[in-house]
């Protein structure tokens, strides 16, 4: 019954490409297949497995590309050339070349500058629409596509937006299903050369993990435990203050300056 609702909502001759990258652990920093990337394939194949491609700008030896393939696809698609250098420009080119009529990507990229610019900078260079944060395409019909997109607080905007278009996936999106080592293996590299230009400045970056900023504590004078406690759970009250509305300016700034010196901020 569900394949028979999705040729209903998708023609079967719809071009459908997703862009991958290479994710990045968030606790052990290791390779993997980014989040919001797996979900563009997911979306993509739920649409329209036979006419998708999966396609990568960078090193074809990465691993974690073989993680995609799990998720049961016969070949992902790349281009060759050195991760340091723009992926704009190859991309573009082969979307022009081969037009597709969804291009789906995640939001942003878990490695890299994960600027989440790839989006927009390739609806530029194409010329076509981009409607971020999608959660799910629900139909295809007439070259019109309905989108729902994501907002805050899990609410949803239906929108319509005409083909080709350019969308980034949403981590509201159906999850990626798992990604299985049989397929994994036996999927193949479709590999084409493109010409790419490094980025000399990106590569004079040096990468650190993010340290978490230490939360600033309030000074309690307290002397006991249980006072100590009291003032860590109880809510921050105004100590009064002063209105000053008709005042000169200059005993205006004095009484800005007194306070300065009682906080601690000049000394």
């Amino acid at each position: 019954m569900q394949h028979k609702q999705t040729e209903q909502r998708f023609a079967n001759d719809l071009n459908i490409v997703s862009l991958i990258s290479v994710g990045k652990h968030p606790q052990s920093g290791r390779e993997r297949r980014a989040e919001q990337d797996g979900r563009a394939v997911e979306l993509g194949m739920s649409l329209n497995a036979e006419n998708l491609t999966v396609l990568h700008a960078g090193d074809p030896q990465q691993n974690a590309l073989r993680s995609y393939a799990g998720m049961g696809l016969n070949s992902i698609r790349v281009l060759e050339m050195d991760p340091a250098a723009d992926a704009i420009a190859p991309l573009s080119s082969y979307l022009k070349q081969h037009s597709p009529d969804i291009v789906l990507a995640g939001v942003r990229a878990e490695s890299g500058e994960s600027s989440g610019m790839v989006p927009y900078q390739l609806a530029e260079q194409l010329g076509w629409p981009l409607v971020s944060r999608i959660a799910d395409i629900i139909s295809v019909e007439g070259g019109v596509a309905e989108i729902l997109q994501a907002l805050p607080r899990g609410q949803r905007r239906a929108l319509k937006v005409r083909l080709p278009f350019v969308a980034s996936v949403d981590n509201a999106a159906q999850e990626a299903r798992q990604s299985a080592f049989g397929p994994a293996s036996r999927a193949a590299l479709d590999l084409q050369s493109t010409q790419s230009t490094t980025d000399v400045i990106r590569d004079e970056w040096s990468e650190a993990p993010a340290r978490k900023r230490p939360k600033r504590l309030k000074k309690v004078k307290a002397t006991t435990a249980a006072e100590r406690f009291k003032a860590a759970t109880a809510k921050a009250q105004s100590d009064g203050g002063k209105v000053m509305k008709n005042e000169p300016a200059a005993e205006q700034a004095q009484a800005i300056f007194d306070l300065l010196l009682e906080e601690g901020v000049l000394r």
